[in-house]
């Protein structure tokens, strides 16, 4: 198979990957002999005619050390169209050839052993990623950094189950005090092992970090919220008028702020009456909206702001209010003045919302799980839990069961069982030549 792996034309440079037993005859049907492994060598590719495609780099990768687990060769050709098509042409007119599917190149290199299914869904986050915190998840994920934790619990699993196995087999079926004793020691590993397993599920998912963290602008009619969302947005994304009810649905725009992602939204006013049927349902969005939000902003009177972990609470319209008592009695009690309109308090508001995101995403060297990793996490912290007065916790044979049944669960995370039905959505992520 072959695929254009680097962006697509036109580029300075267009890099074709051929991988599969028959790479090493295309490399030779098309430049005339084949280098030696891993060194880039300048040469002339003609096609089956005889006819000059282009002078480009080549490299040879003989399997099975190489990113597919399979013979790979590497064309480093100029990147204009013309030229990639000439060359695509000349590889699909050889035999054994055909071009790559979507992530074609990931799933051999999946199949073969090169990298498992955590790593793989870390590189399709990583080709996907826009943001600093995208990046950074992605790159641990695709490292092998779930991987290697995977790893070493199975490493303590198997240690748990060869203990089982060995008491079944030997100890005295009779001595109900030696019995009793090596079931408390298997309890205790599996609760010290299913203790360490909802640690990592504690930690924020990998979607808020894909997908970016809600942050909800809400308030009463009129108080400035389009006008905050514009701002933040730097375009006119929501309509500022002094009629109010403007606004009657939800309207989202994502950001980046400090390379974290996040979903803004502008919501409807909250008021108790006077709505028509229309913004009625608005504010009933709008509601829905503060429930689901990660971050609140209240533009409003603070005593009047829904409860929320997260809430920042913003005396809005600054220019406007200045110089009267009431309306700075209530800001003082609010986190910041604020005026979007002017600017005042956008910079002490841009780091607020930064702080109260950083609380919300993983820390320094962690790795967030994936919904199907932290669904997969959370079953074998179940079967490692036994209560110490349940009938399984004497009985070791039911123990050993558990461990097993844990240990299949966490395959699941790397790919070693139960995940076919998921591996054509994955690898049809990427695109072609990954």
């Amino acid at each position: 198979m072959f695929a254009l792996s680097s962006g697509m034309p036109p580029a300075a440079i267009g890099v074709v990957r051929v991988s599969g037993p028959a790479a090493g005859a295309a490399l030779q049907a098309l430049a005339g002999r084949l280098p030696a492994p891993r060194r880039a060598v300048l040469a002339e590719l003609k096609n089956g005619d005889g006819a000059a495609l282009d002078r480009a780099l080549i490299l040879w990768f003989p399997g099975p050390a190489t990113a597919t687990g399979e013979d790979l060769a590497e064309l480093h050709l100029h990147g204009g169209r013309a030229v990639v098509a000439a060359v695509e042409a000349a590889l699909a007119a050889l035999p054994g050839l055909r071009r790559a599917e979507p992530g074609e190149f990931t799933r051999r290199a999946f199949e073969n052993g090169r990298i498992d299914l955590a790593e793989a869904e870390g590189l399709a986050d990583l080709l996907a990623a826009e943001t600093e915190s995208q990046r950074v998840q992605a790159l641990g994920m695709a490292s092998g950094h779930v991987s290697r934790a995977v790893a070493g619990w199975q490493d303590r699993l198997l240690g748990l189950m060869a203990g089982a196995e060995a008491e079944l087999n030997f100890a005295d079926e009779d001595d109900v005090e030696v019995v009793e004793g090596a079931a408390r020691r298997l309890i205790s590993g599996m609760g010290a092992l299913s203790d360490e397993l909802g640690t990592w599920l504690a930690r924020p998912a990998a979607e808020v970090i894909a997908e970016g963290l809600s942050v909800v602008i809400a308030g009463p009619p009129n108080a400035g919220k389009s006008t905050l969302i514009n701002a933040l947005a730097q375009r006119e994304l929501a309509i500022v008028s002094p009629v109010e009810g403007t606004t009657r649905d939800v309207i989202e725009t994502p950001l980046a702020l400090d390379g974290i992602a996040m979903r803004f939204s502008d919501t409807a006013g909250i008021r108790g009456g006077g709505a028509d049927a229309i913004e009625a349902i608005g504010i009933d969005r709008a509601k829905a909206a503060v429930e689901a939000a990660d971050i609140l902003l209240w533009l409003g009177r603070p005593k009047e702001a829904p409860e929320h972990p997260r809430c920042i609470t913003i005396a809005p319209q600054a220019d406007r209010w200045r110089g009267d008592a009431a309306a700075e009695a209530d800001a003082a009690h609010c986190d910041l003045a604020l005026s979007a309109a002017t600017g005042e308090g956008m910079d002490k508001l841009h780091r607020m919302i930064v702080e109260m995101a950083r609380t919300l995403l993983p820390r320094e060297g962690e790795a967030a799980l994936r919904q199907r990793q932290r669904a997969a996490l959370a079953e074998a912290k179940q079967w490692l839990t036994v209560e110490a007065d349940s009938r399984e916790a004497g009985d070791l044979i039911l123990l050993a069961e558990r461990l097993r049944l844990a240990a299949t669960a966490l395959d699941r995370i790397t790919g070693r069982a139960g995940v076919e039905e998921m591996l054509d959505a994955l690898f049809g992520r990427f695109c072609i030549g990954k």
